[in-house]
Formats: structure tokens, sequence, C-alpha cells
């Protein structure tokens, strides 16, 4: 059998030897250095692209003390793996992504959920340059390890985290919530029910729930809260909830969950029960993620600026905040047909 044998790899010396100058020069013409003439940088850049060499760019940010990489670790469920992830945190991976290439970095993503696999030490390594932990609430070991690596590893930046003591960037979740409000009593609603909770760990929840309770209230409209049950999985929690307040015989016509993945399960209960949606019973969720315009009918909700989000989690790493202060990214209501 034949084996393909790879080319010879070029290197600065080949480029120097095309260009006939020394592989010194090659390197500060293509490092950019001001003491290198205009024609010999057009002779090495000729030579480099006629070789085909490209230069090594993480090599040459190391020896300048930088990495150019931010590591975000995405926290899953023990147990879990990446088909588990809330399509949420995907879609902020993404927000972080986009406004790291935005600075010329890259990310290195790393999904971790096992209490002996955890790792959060790539700026003591040298493999970045800082760090975002973003991920599940329900890891509370994993919450805790890497509140303890961003002790010693500076810069850090958390979102969504169910400690108290951690600086954190977040949605605008009065905001939302009180958007949610102001929308289902424009649209007639008169006795809103709000799928939620103040104890879970999820503590945006809590901040949503005050404040759609606190707006009804001041539109004059009826607002109950309907707790989710601990544990399970968010359309699980949404779908027995909403079960929960048809078999006790509340009348109600609006609800807001307090996240898209239990909208989806009340819009599953309602609808299995007989119940339309929108025309008895309209509902908004919030995250906005792109699982929400594909329900029937596609789900109205409030939507993060994850693109800012992203922004924000990369420029309190990038800048080198020792004490990032907490940061709320805006929100805006997308009006589908739930409602």
């Amino acid at each position: 059998m034949n084996s393909v044998r790879k080319a010879p790899r070029v290197t600065s010396f080949d480029v120097a030897e095309r260009a006939g100058v020394s592989q010194s020069t090659v390197s500060r013409a293509l490092s950019g250095s001001a003491v290198i003439s205009e024609a010999t940088r057009d002779k090495v850049l000729d030579a480099a692209q006629a070789l085909g060499y490209f230069v090594d760019e993480r090599a040459a940010r190391l020896r300048r003390g930088h990495t150019g990489t931010l590591a975000t670790i995405v926290i899953c469920k023990p147990g879990g793996g990446a088909r588990d992830v809330n399509p949420f945190s995907y879609a902020l991976l993404g927000g972080i992504c986009a406004a790291a290439a935005e600075r010329g970095l890259e990310v290195l993503v790393s999904l971790q959920s096992e209490e002996d696999r955890l790792f959060g030490h790539y700026v003591e390594r040298g493999q970045a340059e800082g760090m975002i932990v973003i991920g599940t609430t329900a890891n509370r070991t994993a919450w805790d390890y890497f509140r303890k690596a961003g002790e010693t590893t500076q810069p850090v930046a958390y979102w969504g985290s169910p400690l108290g003591d951690l600086d954190w960037v977040s949605s605008d979740n009065e905001t939302g919530a009180r958007l949610a409000a102001e929308h289902l009593a424009e649209r007639g609603c008169k006795k809103l029910a709000v799928i939620g909770s103040h104890t879970s760990t999820q503590r945006q929840f809590g901040e949503r729930v005050d404040a759609f309770m606190a707006r009804a209230k001041e539109l004059g409209v009826t607002a109950i809260l309907e707790t989710i049950e601990p544990g399970g999985a968010r359309r699980e929690q949404g779908r027995m909830a909403a079960e929960a307040l048809l078999e006790s015989g509340t009348n109600f016509d609006g609800v807001f969950a307090v996240c898209d993945a239990l909208a989806f399960g009340v819009m599953d209960a309602l609808q299995a029960a007989g119940c339309s949606v929108p025309d008895d019973i309209k509902i908004v969720g919030f995250d906005g993620i792109p699982a929400s315009e594909l329900t029937t009918p596609p789900l109205t909700t409030i939507e993060p600026d994850l693109d800012q989000a992203g922004r924000l989690l990369v420029e309190a790493v990038a800048d080198g905040s020792e004490h990032p202060s907490v940061r709320r990214v805006p929100v805006r209501l997308l009006v589908r047909g739930s409602s």
C-alpha cells in the first residue's frame, strides 16, 4: 500500500533564502517592525506568499506574553453532555465567540460537569488570558469550584451564577418582566399567572417574578404565582405547573413563564387540556432562544441582546478588570403568535 508523503513544512528560513535576506529580517518584516524598509518588507511578503508560508500567530503571541485566547467554561448538569446543555447557553456562547472575534481573540470552549474532572486554571497554565463561566445553576459543585478558581485566576467573568458573591453579567430581568406584564394587559388579559420561583438557584427567576407581579399590580391586573417544582427539566416543570393551575380551577387568561423552556411545557399542558393559545390563554416567555420561533404557535418572548452580553463578558476579561461591576443586558419584546 502506497502512502502519501506530506510536503515538508515551509519555514521562515525558506522565506529568507527566497527573499535573499536573513531569517531575523523575515521575522521583523512579518511582525511589522518599523526598522524594516517597505521595499524589504514587500520582498519578504512576496516570498512568503509564493511559498505558502503563514506566521504562527499563537507562537508569536506567546513570545509577546499573550495567548490571544479566552477560555469559556459551560457548566453542564452532572452526568449530562452536549445534548443536555440549555439552548440559551449555546446562544450566549455564540455572542461570546462573536465578541471575541471582533477583538481578534480566539475562544477555547470547555463543557464541564463531573466533580473529579473540573478544571479552571487556563490562565495559570498560559493557555488563556482570562476565563468566562456560564451554564446551568443545577450543578452547585461546579459553581463552587469555579468561584474558588476565580479567586486566583484573573480576570474572570460569570453569567447567571447561583452564588451571590460573584461578579456577573445578566439580562435586565426587571425591564423584561415589566414588558411582559404590560403586553399581556394590552392584549386584554385580566387574570394573569406567572410560572416561576423565588427559591430557584436561577436567582434571575425571582427577579422576574417580583417585577412582573409589581407591574401587574400597578396596571390593576390580578396576578398569581404558580411555583415550579424543584429539579427536573424546565419543560416538564412548566407542564406540571400549568396542570396544577388547571386542576385548581383558577381562572387565568394570560401566562408569563420566566424562561422559554418553562413556556414550552405550559403550552404543552394547555393544548393537551383543549385550551386554545392565544384565543383562550396568551403566553409570554423569557430568553428568546431560537426554538421559541418553532413552537405552535410561535412563542412571544423577552429577548436579551446576546451580542451585547457577549461583548460585556469579553470586555470584563479582555480589559483586565479585577472587580467588574454588575452589568445588565438590554432586552426587547418579540411579539409572536402565542399572544
